[in-house]
Protein backbone atom coordinates (compact mmCIF):
# COMPACT_ATOMS: atom_id res chain seq x y z
CA UNK A 1 0.00 0.00 0.00
CA UNK A 2 1.33 3.37 -1.05
CA UNK A 3 1.73 6.24 1.95
CA UNK A 4 -0.32 8.04 -0.52
CA UNK A 5 -2.76 6.64 -0.31
CA UNK A 6 -2.97 7.13 3.81
CA UNK A 7 -2.43 10.01 6.12
CA UNK A 8 0.88 9.97 7.89
CA UNK A 9 0.14 11.33 11.85
CA UNK A 10 3.50 10.37 13.39
CA UNK A 11 7.18 9.61 13.07
CA UNK A 12 8.62 7.85 16.12
CA UNK A 13 12.41 7.47 16.70
CA UNK A 14 13.52 4.35 18.94
CA UNK A 15 17.09 4.63 20.86
CA UNK A 16 19.75 2.44 19.27
CA UNK A 17 23.53 3.15 19.95
CA UNK A 18 26.36 4.82 20.83
CA UNK A 19 29.54 5.00 18.19
CA UNK A 20 30.87 2.87 20.98
CA UNK A 21 28.24 0.24 21.05
CA UNK A 22 26.50 1.85 24.14
CA UNK A 23 22.98 1.70 23.93
CA UNK A 24 21.51 5.32 24.00
CA UNK A 25 19.27 6.41 27.18
CA UNK A 26 16.21 7.77 25.67
CA UNK A 27 12.86 6.29 25.38
CA UNK A 28 11.28 6.74 22.55
CA UNK A 29 10.17 9.61 21.22
CA UNK A 30 7.29 10.68 18.67
CA UNK A 31 6.60 13.51 16.45
CA UNK A 32 3.78 14.68 14.74
CA UNK A 33 2.86 16.97 11.62
CA UNK A 34 3.66 20.97 11.67
CA UNK A 35 5.76 20.23 14.45
CA UNK A 36 9.74 21.56 14.22
CA UNK A 37 12.84 19.47 15.56
CA UNK A 38 16.09 21.37 16.25
CA UNK A 39 19.44 18.48 15.95
CA UNK A 40 22.17 20.06 17.85
CA UNK A 41 25.94 19.04 18.30
CA UNK A 42 29.47 19.12 17.59
CA UNK A 43 30.79 18.46 13.94
CA UNK A 44 30.77 14.67 14.12
CA UNK A 45 28.52 13.99 17.04
CA UNK A 46 26.29 11.87 14.78
CA UNK A 47 23.39 14.71 13.50
CA UNK A 48 24.06 13.43 10.04
CA UNK A 49 23.88 9.73 10.99
CA UNK A 50 20.29 10.27 12.71
CA UNK A 51 18.91 12.25 9.42
CA UNK A 52 20.18 9.37 7.31
CA UNK A 53 18.41 6.76 9.83
CA UNK A 54 15.20 8.93 9.50
CA UNK A 55 15.86 9.47 5.48
CA UNK A 56 16.44 5.71 5.62
CA UNK A 57 13.11 4.63 7.34
CA UNK A 58 15.51 1.76 9.39
CA UNK A 59 14.57 -0.59 11.80
CA UNK A 60 17.34 -1.75 13.97
CA UNK A 61 19.85 -2.83 11.17
CA UNK A 62 21.04 0.04 10.19
CA UNK A 63 24.66 1.41 11.66
CA UNK A 64 23.13 2.99 14.87
CA UNK A 65 20.76 0.36 15.05
CA UNK A 66 18.16 2.63 15.45
CA UNK A 67 14.65 2.19 14.99
CA UNK A 68 12.45 4.36 13.02
CA UNK A 69 8.40 4.45 13.52
CA UNK A 70 5.96 5.54 10.85
CA UNK A 71 2.16 6.20 12.56
CA UNK A 72 3.77 3.64 15.17
CA UNK A 73 4.76 1.00 13.10
CA UNK A 74 7.86 -0.01 11.40
CA UNK A 75 8.65 -0.07 7.37
CA UNK A 76 9.26 -3.47 6.14
CA UNK A 77 12.36 -3.45 3.96
CA UNK A 78 11.13 -4.12 0.88
CA UNK A 79 9.06 -0.75 0.92
CA UNK A 80 11.67 1.55 2.37
CA UNK A 81 12.91 2.86 -0.37
CA UNK A 82 9.69 3.74 -2.34
CA UNK A 83 7.81 5.16 0.57
CA UNK A 84 11.25 7.32 1.55
CA UNK A 85 10.64 8.79 -1.67
CA UNK A 86 7.07 9.79 -0.95
CA UNK A 87 7.63 10.43 2.79
CA UNK A 88 10.30 12.40 3.29
CA UNK A 89 12.09 15.58 1.22
CA UNK A 90 15.57 16.13 2.44
CA UNK A 91 17.08 20.08 1.56
CA UNK A 92 20.81 19.67 2.07
CA UNK A 93 23.57 22.74 2.47
CA UNK A 94 24.58 22.18 -1.73
CA UNK A 95 21.62 22.09 -3.85
CA UNK A 96 22.30 21.78 -7.69
CA UNK A 97 20.22 21.34 -11.12
CA UNK A 98 20.93 19.44 -13.63
CA UNK A 99 17.86 20.11 -15.88
CA UNK A 100 18.17 22.91 -18.22
CA UNK A 101 14.96 24.79 -17.97
CA UNK A 102 14.15 28.07 -16.24
CA UNK A 103 12.65 28.74 -13.35
CA UNK A 104 9.02 28.99 -14.21
CA UNK A 105 9.52 25.57 -16.41
CA UNK A 106 10.89 23.66 -13.74
CA UNK A 107 7.90 24.70 -12.04
CA UNK A 108 5.56 23.90 -14.24
CA UNK A 109 7.31 20.55 -15.01
CA UNK A 110 7.17 19.58 -11.30
CA UNK A 111 3.45 20.63 -11.06
CA UNK A 112 2.50 18.49 -13.79
CA UNK A 113 4.43 15.61 -12.84
CA UNK A 114 2.77 15.90 -8.82
CA UNK A 115 -0.51 16.02 -10.43
CA UNK A 116 -1.39 19.56 -8.74
CA UNK A 117 -2.66 21.56 -12.49
CA UNK A 118 -4.47 24.38 -10.26
CA UNK A 119 -1.08 25.36 -8.43
CA UNK A 120 0.51 27.97 -10.28
CA UNK A 121 4.03 28.70 -10.91
CA UNK A 122 3.92 32.20 -10.17
CA UNK A 123 2.45 31.51 -6.72
CA UNK A 124 5.38 29.34 -5.67
CA UNK A 125 7.54 31.97 -7.15
CA UNK A 126 6.09 34.89 -4.93
CA UNK A 127 6.20 32.51 -2.15
CA UNK A 128 10.19 32.15 -2.59
CA UNK A 129 10.51 35.63 -3.38
CA UNK A 130 9.49 36.20 0.37
CA UNK A 131 12.07 34.54 1.71
CA UNK A 132 14.98 35.25 -0.46
CA UNK A 133 16.40 39.31 -0.63
CA UNK A 134 17.71 38.45 -3.78
CA UNK A 135 14.45 37.89 -6.00
CA UNK A 136 14.08 34.67 -8.25
CA UNK A 137 12.54 35.90 -11.95
CA UNK A 138 10.64 33.21 -13.81
CA UNK A 139 12.27 33.42 -16.79
CA UNK A 140 15.75 32.97 -15.06
CA UNK A 141 17.82 29.73 -15.75
CA UNK A 142 18.07 27.08 -12.95
CA UNK A 143 21.61 26.93 -13.33
CA UNK A 144 22.28 30.61 -12.54
CA UNK A 145 20.60 30.76 -9.09
CA UNK A 146 22.87 31.47 -6.28
CA UNK A 147 22.22 29.03 -3.51
CA UNK A 148 20.00 31.02 -1.35
CA UNK A 149 18.12 31.79 -4.43
CA UNK A 150 18.14 27.79 -4.92
CA UNK A 151 17.14 27.02 -1.46
CA UNK A 152 14.69 29.26 -1.14
CA UNK A 153 13.05 28.23 -4.13
CA UNK A 154 13.18 24.80 -3.25
CA UNK A 155 11.74 25.54 0.40
CA UNK A 156 8.35 27.06 -1.59
CA UNK A 157 9.04 23.85 -4.06
CA UNK A 158 8.60 21.87 -0.67
CA UNK A 159 5.81 23.95 0.76
CA UNK A 160 3.38 24.28 -2.16
CA UNK A 161 3.69 21.46 -4.54
CA UNK A 162 5.53 18.47 -2.72
CA UNK A 163 3.65 16.03 -0.79
CA UNK A 164 6.34 14.92 1.30
CA UNK A 165 4.84 15.33 4.88
CA UNK A 166 9.05 15.30 6.15
CA UNK A 167 11.48 17.63 5.86
CA UNK A 168 14.43 16.86 6.74
CA UNK A 169 17.10 20.67 6.94
CA UNK A 170 20.57 20.82 6.96
CA UNK A 171 22.07 24.44 8.31
CA UNK A 172 19.90 27.06 7.12
CA UNK A 173 21.51 29.81 8.60
CA UNK A 174 24.05 29.89 5.39
CA UNK A 175 21.50 30.13 3.09
CA UNK A 176 21.22 33.86 3.05
CA UNK A 177 17.34 33.59 3.42
CA UNK A 178 14.90 34.32 5.92
CA UNK A 179 14.69 31.03 8.09
CA UNK A 180 11.99 32.20 10.13
CA UNK A 181 9.95 32.24 7.37
CA UNK A 182 11.25 30.05 5.72
CA UNK A 183 10.72 27.33 8.22
CA UNK A 184 7.09 28.53 9.30
CA UNK A 185 6.31 28.20 5.10
CA UNK A 186 6.60 24.39 6.09
CA UNK A 187 5.16 24.11 9.19
CA UNK A 188 2.10 25.77 8.15
CA UNK A 189 1.38 22.92 5.72
CA UNK A 190 1.75 20.63 8.53
CA UNK A 191 4.81 19.65 7.57
CA UNK A 192 7.22 18.05 9.84
CA UNK A 193 10.31 19.82 9.69
CA UNK A 194 13.53 18.44 11.68
CA UNK A 195 16.65 20.62 11.20
CA UNK A 196 20.48 20.61 11.99
CA UNK A 197 21.72 23.73 13.98
CA UNK A 198 24.52 25.05 15.74
CA UNK A 199 22.39 28.40 16.08
CA UNK A 200 20.50 29.09 19.44
CA UNK A 201 18.16 31.26 17.74
CA UNK A 202 17.13 28.67 15.05
CA UNK A 203 17.35 25.87 17.85
CA UNK A 204 14.65 27.69 20.25
CA UNK A 205 12.21 28.37 17.29
CA UNK A 206 11.51 24.46 17.50
CA UNK A 207 9.46 23.09 20.73
CA UNK A 208 11.92 20.02 20.58
CA UNK A 209 15.43 19.79 20.43
CA UNK A 210 17.70 17.04 20.23
CA UNK A 211 21.71 17.08 21.22
CA UNK A 212 24.00 14.87 20.20
CA UNK A 213 27.56 13.41 21.48
CA UNK A 214 29.12 10.54 20.76
CA UNK A 215 26.81 9.34 17.82
CA UNK A 216 23.84 9.30 20.07
CA UNK A 217 21.23 11.34 21.39
CA UNK A 218 22.52 12.27 24.41
CA UNK A 219 19.69 14.94 25.76
CA UNK A 220 16.18 15.48 24.69
CA UNK A 221 14.58 18.96 25.77
CA UNK A 222 11.30 20.66 25.89
CA UNK A 223 11.20 23.92 25.42
CA UNK A 224 10.83 26.13 28.48
CA UNK A 225 8.90 28.89 29.00
CA UNK A 226 12.04 30.74 30.24
CA UNK A 227 13.89 29.68 26.97
CA UNK A 228 10.45 31.14 24.94
CA UNK A 229 11.64 34.56 26.76
CA UNK A 230 15.33 34.41 25.54
CA UNK A 231 14.19 33.30 22.21
CA UNK A 232 12.63 37.16 22.00
CA UNK A 233 15.63 38.41 23.11
CA UNK A 234 17.43 36.49 20.39
CA UNK A 235 14.71 37.27 18.14
CA UNK A 236 14.84 41.06 18.21
CA UNK A 237 18.58 40.31 17.75
CA UNK A 238 17.72 38.62 14.60
CA UNK A 239 15.58 41.48 12.99
CA UNK A 240 17.95 44.12 13.51
CA UNK A 241 20.58 42.01 12.16
CA UNK A 242 18.71 41.40 8.65
CA UNK A 243 18.04 45.13 8.90
CA UNK A 244 21.87 45.90 9.29
CA UNK A 245 22.17 43.32 6.17
CA UNK A 246 19.96 45.04 4.24
CA UNK A 247 22.07 48.21 4.43
CA UNK A 248 24.87 46.46 4.00
CA UNK A 249 23.86 45.06 0.63
CA UNK A 250 22.33 48.52 -0.85
CA UNK A 251 25.37 50.27 0.36
CA UNK A 252 24.19 52.38 2.83
CA UNK A 253 25.99 53.50 6.19
CA UNK A 254 25.25 50.56 9.17
CA UNK A 255 22.81 52.75 12.15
Amino acid sequence: RRFSQMKFESLTILPGNSKSGEPEHFAQFTLHPGELCAIAGNTGSGKSRLIKDIEQLVNGDGISRRGILINNAPVALTDRSGLSKELIAHLSQNMRFVLDLSVREFLKLHCQCRNHPKISPDDVLAMANQITPEPVLPEESLNLLSGGQTRALMIADLACICDSPIVLIDEIENAGIDKKAALRLLTDQSKLVLIVTHDPHTALMASTRLAMKGGEVCRIRKRTEAEKTLYAELDAAYERQKHLQELLRQGEELL
